[in-house]
């Protein structure tokens, strides 16, 4: 059985050569990014290299300790992108480290793989990745503890993996507190739009609001409970929806600033007016809520100081500190503003 065959050990660079029928020189030229190696010679290694995984440390930087960091989004054409982004670039001035926003989704080439991702990572000079939002499978978070790449994840969609460094926002407080506000407007019909169906975040915020109701001693309508996404869309589509129904809501909390928007795009298409007929509440106070007319009475998640929590946490994992504890959630505040009025019934 040949080196690179073998079971339970990592393969030297010489096996590696040997199984490709190249010098070790060559390999070394391959995983140093060199482009004086041929394309079907670099496919034919970098294939032996992932089935072997090969595990190459990235080298510790001189000098002064200059990093590289990746910011890496399912999306980050949204105003919370842009919040979290301005978070983390901050932090990346203070501690002297760079910061490289990309995008990332399951259904591009390689991907999949976490231990091919990860290579791409290394091989590109980052000492360590931030992912947002993103729900990553056991093989992803694998192959980041294969290459010792360190992870931070941040707002993750699913409760992250024992041991995977992660920041959050109380997310069942926030849904607790939007609902007591509207409660306390007078409403009773009160409808909540959900994210994904399953994703935790969606569900914490779900958790709250059926606290909140059933603090007030109000019943639930199962018909006024509905999931979709957290985008513009699903916001315009789930508000048409419900404001169509026979029994409409009064007032409707959205799982995201984004939904809201889509919401009130909606009762306008409806002739519903925006706080008189129906009140709505979003979810992250990005710089949009204020914008928009009328501004958006919302939850605020702290987005910007989770982006520079997040890096300060991967930095201290870059230069090996053990994190206790791994998640990190920081408090949600209720903004009141002018998307809120006691329902019409009541004035």
């Amino acid at each position: 059985m040949s080196e690179v065959d073998g079971r339970g050990k990592r393969p030297t660079l010489a096996a590696i050569a040997a199984a490709a029928g190249v010098s070790t020189a060559t390999v070394s030229k391959v995983l140093n990014g060199r482009d004086d190696v041929g394309a079907r010679t670099r496919e034919r290694i970098e294939r032996l290299l992932v089935e072997h995984e090969y595990l190459q440390v990235p080298p510790k930087r001189a000098g002064s300790g200059h990093r590289t960091i990746g910011l890496i989004f399912d999306d980050f054409m949204s105003p919370y992108a842009t919040e979290l982004i301005r978070g983390v670039t901050d932090a990346g001035t203070v501690a002297d480290a760079d910061v490289v926003v990309g995008r990332f989704s399951d259904g591009m080439s390689g991907y999949s793989s976490g231990t091919t991702w990860a290579r791409r990572l290394v091989k590109a000079g980052r000492d360590g990745v931030l992912v947002v939002t993103s729900d990553l499978t056991s093989q992803q978070v694998a192959g980041f503890a294969k290459v010792r790449l360190p992870l931070v994840v941040v707002d993750p969609v699913h409760t992250p993996q024992a041991g995977v460094a992660s920041v959050g926002a109380t997310n069942w407080t926030g849904g607790l507190t939007a609902t007591e506000h509207l409660v306390s407007l007078g409403h009773r019909r009160i409808a909540h739009l959900g994210g994904p169906a399953g994703a935790a975040i969606s569900q914490a915020r779900l958790h709250g609001f059926r606290a909140a109701m059933a603090n007030a001693g109000l019943p639930v309508d199962p018909a006024l409970v509905v999931d979709g996404g957290f985008g513009f869309d699903a916001g315009v589509e789930l508000a048409g929806r419900l404001l169509a129904s026979d029994a409409p809501p009064t007032a409707i909390f959205a799982v995201t600033d984004v939904c809201a928007f889509g919401v009130v795009q909606a009762a306008r298409a409806h002739g519903v007016r925006v706080p008189e007929d129906l009140s709505v509440v979003g979810f992250d106070d990005t710089y949009v809520a204020r914008w928009v007319t009328p501004a958006l009475t919302t939850v605020r998640t702290p987005l910007q100081d989770m982006g520079r929590f997040a890096l300060q946490m991967l930095l201290r994992l870059v230069e090996g500190e053990v994190l206790d504890p791994h998640h990190i959630e920081l408090a949600t505040q209720l903004v009141v503003r002018d998307s809120t009025a006691p329902p019409r019934a009541s004035s």
